[in-house]
């Protein structure tokens, strides 16, 4: 899955792409590169950022789903936690809705995907953005985070979403320590549900930066490849990546002689 930032004030590439045009430029880039998902995004969901309303998001996000969706193959998702964003992501040619917030930030987000029939990725995340980096807790945080992931895809369910459709996401990074993270990546075989899918983005983020011993933005990248290559073995299903060239390069290695 090949990260798509349409924002001025992502975390690691925060207004690159913020432009339609270098936007549709990049999607097609990344198809080319490798991608199986071009995942969309018009809020920042980086520690601190602060929330954008729903017509910004759709200001940012629909014309480039809409000029992708004619030039690209593989499937677009929308990365957003407002319903109204993904309806209109849906109509543009989406066909995916990725929710940070697992649909507990608006509650018409589940009924929606089981109306339009969308695949749907509900995401861990203890607190929300601009807090979930102050002091995160758990007891068990491996625990805690597959009894989430029972507890949404029971309430999916209810809401008449297909379970065939559903995706799981441990959020690693949203509020979570290192440890937290380490944890969660060590023991990636005991967060599956129901035998769904398990996606897992640990691209670029500042873990990353604090096991390498750099602060530099480019010295995350090798670690990001190593990464995900281990959690491919480990069994994530779908890596969300920033550089699809490098990861895919690497996971097609991983590949050849499993």
């Amino acid at each position: 899955m090949g990260v798509l930032n349409v924002t001025p004030d992502s975390f690691s590439d925060g207004n690159d792409f913020f432009e339609c045009e270098a936007a549709v430029e990049r999607g097609i880039q990344m198809e080319s590169e490798g991608c199986d998902i071009i995942d969309v995004g018009g809020e920042s969901t980086r520690p601190g950022a602060e929330p954008v309303s729903a017509e910004q998001e759709l200001q940012r996000v629909i014309p480039v789903i809409e000029k992708l969706r004619a030039e690209v193959n593989v499937p677009i998702s929308i990365d957003t936690s407002k319903s109204e964003v993904a309806g209109a992501a849906l109509d543009a040619g989406a066909l995916i809705i990725n929710d940070v917030t697992a649909g507990r930030a608006d509650e018409e987000m589940l009924p929606l995907a089981a109306t339009r029939k969308s695949a749907l990725v509900l995401m861990h995340m203890q607190g929300e953005p601009r807090t979930m980096q102050k002091n995160p807790y758990y007891g068990d945080v491996v625990r805690e985070v597959a009894d989430f992931f029972r507890q949404r895809y029971s309430r999916a369910l209810e809401c008449g979403v297909d379970p065939m459709r559903l995706a799981f996401d441990p959020g690693i990074g949203f509020g979570k320590t290192l440890e937290h993270n380490l944890s969660l990546l060590k023991n990636i075989d005991q967060l599956r549900v129901n035998d769904r899918p398990l996606i897992v983005g640990v691209s670029r983020k500042s873990f990353l930066g604090k096991l390498a011993g750099s602060d530099e933005m480019r010295d995350r990248i090798t670690p990001t490849v190593a990464l995900t290559s281990i959690l491919r073995e480990r069994g994530a299903d779908i890596l969300r990546v920033h550089d699809v060239k490098e990861n895919v390069a690497a996971l097609r290695t991983v590949e050849g002689v499993s």
